[in-house]
């Protein structure tokens, strides 16, 4: 009987965790899209400026905007592995 228990515990566990990194993923996700639209308005503003000199380069802005993108599911990512090894 005490298996059972323990068995039935650790699914629940492991579908908590599953919900939580899925409730991470959709706010991660969310957060890459504004920054992405982010760059490509500072893009699209470089394109239709003459003093595109005076801005920043074009691959400035795409490199800059990537590792904005990237460090929104890294850190997430980072954070639930924290919850989950507090968890054990």
């Amino acid at each position: 009987m005490q298996n059972q228990a323990t068995q039935q515990s650790r699914v629940r566990r492991t579908v908590n965790d599953l919900v939580m990194a899925e409730m991470f993923l959709v706010q991660a996700t969310i957060e890459s899209a504004s920054v992405i639209g982010g760059g490509l308005s500072e893009l699209g503003r470089q394109v239709s400026s003459e003093q595109a000199d005076s801005e920043r380069s074009v691959t400035e802005v795409i490199q800059n905007t990537a590792g904005q993108a990237i460090e929104a599911y890294t850190s997430r990512f980072k954070y639930l592995r924290e919850l989950i090894d507090s968890d054990s």
